[in-house]
This record gives C-alpha cells, sequence and structure tokens, in this order.
C-alpha cells in the first residue's frame, strides 16, 4: 500500500480530510504540520491529525489522545510513517478514514476523564448532605456514565447486537456503592453496556464473564433462564480492555452466585 503522503496535501485530500474531521465533531482546524492535517473539538479532549498519499487512500489517522490512541491501535492496522499522535493507523479509503474518526471523538468523549469531569461540571454547586441531595447527584453521574457507555460501545449490546436504547443498560461492574471515588463510578472501564435481560442477570450475579468475554452461567441459573439469554449463541464481549478484566475477576469473584 503506497504510504507516501503529499506534503503539502492536495486540495481534494483537504477537502476529504476536513469532511471527516468536521462530520464526526473534530471542528476546530488546526495549522498543518508537513502532510499532517490537524483537528481538534470543543467537547473532546485530544487531536486528531489525518494525512492521505491520494483522495483515493490510503490515508492515516494520528491520535493524541494516550487513551484514544491505545483504542485505535488494537482495532486498526498500524502505519508505518508516524505522525504527530501518540500512535498512527492507516486507514484504505476515505470510508474507512471516516470510520476512525468517528470511533475517535467517541473515545474521546467516554473515556478517563471526559466522564469524570462532565459529571463534576454537572455538580457543582449541588450538595451532598441530604439522602434525597445524594440520590440526585448519583442520578446525574448515572446518566453520564450511560451516556459514555453508549459512545463506547457504539450503541449496541456487544452480546446480543441490539441497538434499541430504551432496551439498552449501563451495567456497573464494581456496583456504584462499592466504588471508592467518583472517578471509579464514572469509569467506562467499570462498565458494560448490556440488553436488559442481560444486565438483570450480570447484576444479580447469575452471569458473569471470562477475561475473553465468554459469557458464564451461575450454576443457579435455570435452564428457561439459559434459553431466554441465549446463552449458547450470545458469543463473547470482544476487545475488553485490562480495566475491564481486572473488575470482572472481582466480579466472579465476589459477585457470580454459586451453590
Amino acid at each position: 500500500m503506497n504510504t507516501s503522503f503529499q506534503n503539502p496535501p492536495g486540495a481534494a485530500v483537504v477537502t476529504l480530510a476536513q469532511k471527516a474531521a468536521w462530520d464526526r465533531g473534530f471542528r476546530i482546524e488546526l495549522r498543518a504540520k508537513g502532510s499532517w492535517l490537524g483537528f481538534a473539538s470543543t467537547t473532546a479532549p485530544g487531536e486528531v491529525w489525518i494525512a492521505g498519499a491520494t483522495p483515493a487512500g490510503p490515508f492515516a489517522l494520528s491520535a493524541t489522545h494516550v487513551g484514544v490512541a491505545a483504542e485505535l491501535a488494537a482495532t486498526f492496522p498500524p502505519s508505518s510513517v508516524f505522525g504527530p499522535g501518540a500512535t498512527t493507523i492507516v486507514l484504505a479509503d476515505d470510508e474507512a478514514l471516516t470510520r476512525a474518526v468517528d470511533r475517535a471523538w467517541k473515545l474521546a468523549i467516554s473515556l478517563p476523564p471526559a466522564p469524570l469531569a462532565a459529571f463534576e461540571n454537572a455538580i457543582a454547586g449541588l450538595s451532598r448532605e441530604t439522602e434525597i441531595e445524594r440520590w440526585v447527584v448519583q442520578r446525574i453521574g448515572q446518566d453520564t456514565f450511560r451516556e459514555a457507555l453508549l459512545l463506547y460501545w457504539s450503541g449496541r449490546c456487544p452480546l446480543t447486537g441490539i441497538t434499541d436504547p430504551d432496551l439498552l443498560r449501563a451495567s456497573h461492574i464494581i456496583p456504584w456503592k462499592d466504588c471508592a471515588t467518583d472517578a471509579e463510578r464514572l469509569d467506562i472501564n467499570n462498565g458494560l453496556l448490556l440488553s436488559s435481560l442481560w444486565d438483570a442477570a450480570f447484576d444479580r450475579g447469575l452471569v458473569s464473564f471470562e477475561d475473553d468475554g465468554l459469557p458464564i452461567a451461575s450454576e443457579l441459573l435455570s435452564a428457561p433462564a439459559i434459553e431466554a439469554l441465549g446463552m449458547g449463541t450470545a458469543g463473547r464481549i470482544e476487545s475488553l480492555t485490562v480495566g475491564h478484566r481486572a473488575r470482572l475477576a472481582v466480579h466472579r469473584a465476589t459477585t457470580l452466585k454459586r451453590l
């Protein structure tokens, strides 16, 4: 694949890069660095830098946000050309570029510390002295957590494929009440986006997940429930992070019900 990027980039490459960035939330254009076109966002931390060989591709995307860069590197092929960011990936064409920029924006909004910052901004000035006040703060936090998980998991239950928002639940791995800090409560690595039935089973310790994402049924889970969940055809949750796996180990040890 040709990865000789134009310096400076041609007008058609610039137009494609600008459209991919603008349509996916990166609407602040930065000063170019050689063949690299930079974009930032008012709502998402970090920058994305885009280079292109021709309007037909390939393109490269380099992300400065360390967490975003790590997630992109786990999903997309690496580029042989290094960009201004923490990691650089290569995209075959403008459609792949658009998908990658979209993923970068969703990750930047959902990965720490963005949800915690949004939560702290939303509760600024609110008291937690009374039970009602604490409930209000918790509700705001749980709504913020849900929004982050919807972005991180692209609005889709990774087991069932369900995308109906009303049927999706933000499932804490370590429960809200058991978290020591708000940072832990709002960390998307402490959550899964599950359909309502899977969420109920997970919350009550009737199912859990192995480190590779394969579901585990509790010995107390009934045969009709196993069938309703589709345990035999559910597959696995792909791309669990180190943070997910560490917390799932706790869930298996403390929450999964056994005889």
